[in-house]
């Protein structure tokens, strides 16, 4: 995808008359431990294409961080919502995605007119919207959000690993690497492990609990 597309949905909703239009993605769904994290973005109306936004995974941990703090800088307004494990046991991470989607979104100092959501049809919201699958590479915004949140969540997983020494959080981030799995294997699972999901190398350690 071409930078110059990138605000393609953008623009066409500025000529529509919409002036806050968020992006809103998430970071987190397929890990094995930690929260889910979503973030929204608006930029001002007619906002220019900014190079150092793209797709957070395209990015390095050093980029990220420079386009979050250019992000920071020229949104209008930025929200996060954190959901943890705790509550994704509970109502499943798909369900848990969207209510972080909407805490993001409500956490902003600002109300948007209409949002531009990375992923498929699911999500509801008080406002007009339009789901784009890989959004992160269509969108400007939902790439923006997508930084916010991975971004937000690395921070979140990095500090763990000083609660939970051992696991690897600060390197894989929670995603069932290699690394991440001998470490259950051979300590067990943390508070902060999703003991819904039921890695197949691991079913007896989540089956019994430990």
């Amino acid at each position: 995808m071409k930078p110059t597309n990138l605000l393609k949905f953008e623009r066409t909703l500025w000529k529509k008359g919409y002036c806050c239009i968020a992006g809103i993605d998430e970071a987190g769904r397929g890990p094995l431990a930690g929260p889910v994290v979503a973030a929204a973005v608006i930029f001002p109306r007619n906002q220019r294409l900014i190079p150092q936004i793209n797709d957070s995974k395209k990015l390095s941990e050093k980029k990220r961080l420079i386009a979050k703090k250019i992000i920071e800088k020229k949104a209008l307004a930025i929200g996060v919502g954190i959901i943890p494990q705790s509550i994704i046991d509970e109502i499943n991470i798909l369900q848990a995605t969207y209510c972080a989607m909407k805490d993001a979104v409500s956490n902003m100092n600002m109300a948007p007119d209409y949002a531009l959501v990375d992923g498929r049809k699911g999500i509801t919201l008080d406002m007009p919207f339009e789901c784009l699958v890989k959004g992160d590479a269509r969108s400007m915004s939902i790439a923006a959000a997508s930084i916010i949140a991975k971004v937000t969540r690395d921070q979140i997983m990095i500090d763990y690993e000083k609660m939970y020494p051992g696991y690897g959080f600060a390197q894989h981030k929670g995603y069932p690497t290699k690394m991440h799995i001998e470490a259950i294997r051979n300590a067990g699972l943390t508070p902060i492990h999703r003991k819904s999901f039921r890695p197949k190398q691991l079913l007896d350690i989540y089956e019994s609990g430990e």
